[in-house]
Order: structure tokens, then sequence, then C-alpha cells
């Protein structure tokens, strides 16, 4: 970094860390790619990247980054935060269009009420019941808590393993090893494992509650 590079991938916290500690210079850049603007824009992360980018942006001038936002779902507010490092002239390309059917017609979907109490007992016998030929199931919860309870709870009589971002990297590629090998038959992961996975024939995907 400190002696020059032309394309920088990092996360904001990390990036602003080189930042702060003097190692990254930015105000040389001239092109600015967010993946996942959504998310980058989000209260989360939003206030990292105004401090990252607040360098290399001067209000209204013409000499700022070129900027390209990526991202899979475009909400209203997108575009007005999205101002601020746009010219006024900015291009939007859509590769969606009018495509309106989201999921493939052959999946099923189904619906199940239950007690939360009664969540376990019955993720264990929909799994039994549903999970086809292969038996290969994702189950996606909410919090890491819920993902480690459900995946050592008895009530899910088949081998199940937990995946969420307090387990280490090295663990997490162990995981998806074993559950691709089929050395174990569930996969139970908060939405750490809801993007960029290749995972073969599976055959159920549980939602333990409503994704927000």
């Amino acid at each position: 970094l400190k002696s020059g590079i032309d394309i920088l991938v990092g996360t904001p916290g990390r990036i602003k860390d080189h930042v702060q500690n003097s190692k990254l210079e930015l105000s040389g850049v001239k092109h600015v790619v967010l993946d996942e603007v959504d998310h980058m824009l989000d209260m989360g992360f939003a206030e990292q990247v105004e401090e990252i980018l607040g360098s290399s942006y001067k209000k209204g001038s013409e000499n700022n980054p070129q900027t390209l936002l990526f991202s899979a779902t475009c909400p209203r507010w997108v575009y007005d935060v999205a101002k601020k490092y746009m010219r006024d002239e900015y291009e939007q390309i859509d590769l969606v269009g009018k495509k309106t059917q989201r999921t493939a017609t052959t999946v099923e979907h189904l619906a199940i009420q239950c007690r939360s109490s009664q969540r376990a007992g019955v993720l264990g016998d929909i799994i039994q019941v549903y999970s086809g030929t292969r038996g290969r199931t994702i189950v996606f919860c909410e919090t890491k808590k819920e993902a480690n309870e459900l995946a050592m709870n008895a009530s899910l009589k088949q081998d199940a393993q937990s995946l969420h971002g307090d387990i280490p990297q090295k663990q997490r590629e162990i995981t998806l090893k074993g559950f691709r090998n089929g050395v174990f038959e569930v996969l139970i992961a908060t939405n750490v494992a809801a993007r960029g996975l290749d995972i073969p024939e599976v055959d159920l995907v549980i939602q333990c509650s409503p994704p927000k």
C-alpha cells in the first residue's frame, strides 16, 4: 500500500483503519466502485463510507472520481443517497428489466406456522419429510445464537452444523467442504451464507422466520 497500487478492494472498516493509520492516501483516486450499494449506504456502513470518500469528493467539482454503484435491489433511498457521489447526468443500467418471475417455477413454497418453542421439533420433521433423495438442507436463522442452539438441538435427528460470523474463516471452509461432500446433511446458517456459495444438490431451504 505504501509504495502505491492501481486497484484496492476492501471492506469499509478495513480501508478506514488504513486511512487513519496513514498507510493509505486516497486524494488521487480516479474511480470509485461500491458493490452491494444498498448495504454500503445503509445505516451500518454509511458513516464509514462517507468518511473514506470525504477526501476524494469535492461538492460540484468536475474532477470528482468516476463513480459506479452496483446493487441487486435499488430502493428509492439508494438513488437519493447516491446523488451525493453521482453527477446530475448519471446513467442507470437495469439488468433485471420487467422480469417478475423471481424464483424457479419448479420450486414449491410452503409456509408453516408454529410456536417458537416447537420450532426445533417441527424443523426435524420437515427435514425428514422434504429433504429429498440427497437429504441436503440449508436452514437460515436471524442470529448466531439461534443457529448454535438449533444445531445442537436433539430434535433435529439429522447431523447438523452451524455457519455464522463468529466462526473463523478456516473452520467455515471446513464446514462448507463437509456439507458439499455429504459428511453432514443440515447446514444451519445466518445470512453469512446468503450470497456467493456454490453448493449443488440442495433439496430444501428453510427460513426460520420471514427474511427481513
